[in-house]
C-alpha cells in the first residue's frame, strides 16, 4: 500500500517548515490550532504525496495554502499549478490565500474558510436531553 500522507522521508523537511513559518502562517495557525475553527482539527505542514501543504483539515478534506511573494515566480507558479491539479484530483478541496490577505484581512480569510468548511463540527456523541421517539411512537408515526 502506498503511503500518501506524511511519509517518514519528509519528516525533517516538515519540521524545518514548521520552524520557519512566515508571519502570515503563524497568524493563521493561531486562529486554526486547537479546534478553534468551529471544532475542526487542522494540521500544519502536512505531507500529501510528494507535496507538503501549509494546513490540512483531514475531516473536511480541506487544504489551505498561504503564499508569499516567491509564488509569483514563473517556476513556482508551474509547481503550484501541478499541486493544485494533484490534490483536488484526490477529492481534497483547496484554498489559497496570499500572505498579504492573511496579515491584512484575517477576519475575511477566516470567514472564507468557515464558509468552505460548512456547519460547525460536533463530537460524534448524542446530545444530552434530546428526546427521541420510542419504538412505539415510531410505529404510530409510520402507521399514520
Amino acid at each position: 500500500m502506498t503511503i500518501f500522507f506524511n511519509r517518514k522521508s519528509g519528516t525533517p523537511r516538515r519540521q524545518r517548515l514548521r520552524n520557519a513559518a512566515t508571519e502570515a502562517e503563524k497568524a493563521l495557525w493561531q486562529a486554526l490550532k486547537g479546534k478553534q475553527m468551529m471544532g475542526w482539527k487542522f494540521r500544519r505542514q502536512h505531507g500529501m504525496g510528494v507535496y507538503i501543504v501549509d494546513f490540512y483539515c483531514p475531516a473536511a478534506r480541506l487544504v489551505i495554502e498561504v503564499d508569499g511573494g516567491y509564488h509569483l515566480a514563473p517556476a513556482q507558479q508551474q509547481k503550484d499549478a501541478a499541486r493544485e491539479a494533484f490534490i483536488p484530483a484526490r477529492g481534497i478541496r483547496f484554498l489559497r490565500f496570499t500572505n498579504q490577505q492573511v496579515l491584512e484581512e484575517l477576519p475575511a480569510v477566516l470567514d472564507a474558510i468557515a464558509r468552505t468548511l460548512g456547519p460547525p463540527r460536533v463530537a460524534g456523541r448524542c446530545q444530552v436531553g434530546v428526546d427521541l421517539p420510542s419504538s412505539d411512537e415510531e410505529g404510530e408515526m409510520a402507521a399514520s
